[in-house]
């Protein structure tokens, strides 16, 4: 870990002298008893039904002004990369930490870059993954759990990026309303993986990500394993393969996993250790 500094707006929401979503949310959960806690403790009661919202599409930043136009006509968002342009384009957003960037080009993870992000656009974004080590499996969730603790009072919600090699039960005690779940790791663990982590999601009641989504095979996958969103690069490349995934993205499924009720999920994901 390197010894560059954390933003200096975070100090004011990790000690208290001002409040932000993660905070609000968590607040609320806690008094609702939606905070996690009834997934530990049977004696506890949820004394609310939860809802799931549409679940929404990012695209990655493109500087096409004709793209850019699409997706927020779309209203989908941009998920803005530690490793790319630091810009917004006035659309909401959320932040990748870079690695898999880094990982491509054989470059170690820049934690410079990260930073630098967190810095400009964290306070605002709408999630923000916790650096991990692609392919790295449990010494990932150890390196994102650090960075979890650096980035203590942050007041947007974070995700820890799960991948090949990790099991339910080592990322559920991190996981809360505003500690959720990023499924990275190679395709087709991806794709199998998924309905477990959205019942992990649901016993949580954290947000569920699914990276890396450029098909509507895909996206129904991700519906129906109770996404609250996912990102892809298509949209940002090529404006025509927009309508065709914003479709798909609007089809909800009736059965996902996150519409089950506490009790359901956790019986259908007792023994699961995908």
């Amino acid at each position: 870990m390197s010894a560059l500094f954390e933003p200096s707006w975070l100090a004011a929401y990790a000690t208290g002298q001002k409040q932000g979503w993660a905070q609000a949310v968590m607040a609320y959960a806690d008094y609702y008893c939606v905070d996690g806690s009834a997934d530990d403790d049977p004696e506890i009661e949820e004394r609310l039904t939860l809802h799931r919202t549409p679940m929404v599409g990012y695209a990655s930043r493109t500087g096409t002004r004709r793209n850019l136009e699409a997706l927020a006509d779309a209203e989908w968002r941009l998920l803005v990369s530690a490793k790319g342009q630091h810009r917004t384009e006035g659309m909401r957003y959320a932040i990748d930490n870079g690695a898999w960037t880094a990982y491509q080009r054989g470059e170690p993870f820049d934690d410079s870059a990260f930073l630098a992000v967190v810095d400009k656009l964290g306070e605002r974004a709408d999630w923000i993954v916790l650096p991990d080590i692609v392919q790295g499996g449990l010494a990932s969730l150890d390196f994102s759990l650090r960075w979890k603790e650096r980035l203590r009072g942050m007041p947007s919600q974070l995700l820890i990026a799960v991948q090949n090699g990790m099991q339910l039960e080592d990322v559920a005690p991190s996981l809360s309303p505003v500690v959720g779940i990023f499924i990275g790791g190679s395709t087709e663990w991806k794709e199998a993986t998924a309905e477990a982590r959205g019942l992990l999601a649901r016993r949580r009641n954290c947000h569920l990500h699914v990276g890396r989504v450029n098909s509507a095979r895909r996206i129904r996958i991700c519906a129906a394993a109770g996404a609250d969103s996912f990102d892809g690069s298509g949209p940002s490349r090529f404006s025509n393969a927009l309508p065709r995934l914003d479709r798909a993205t609007r089809q909800p499924d009736l059965f996902a996993a996150a519409d089950q009720s506490l009790q359901d999920a956790q019986a259908a994901s007792f023994g699961l250790t995908l």
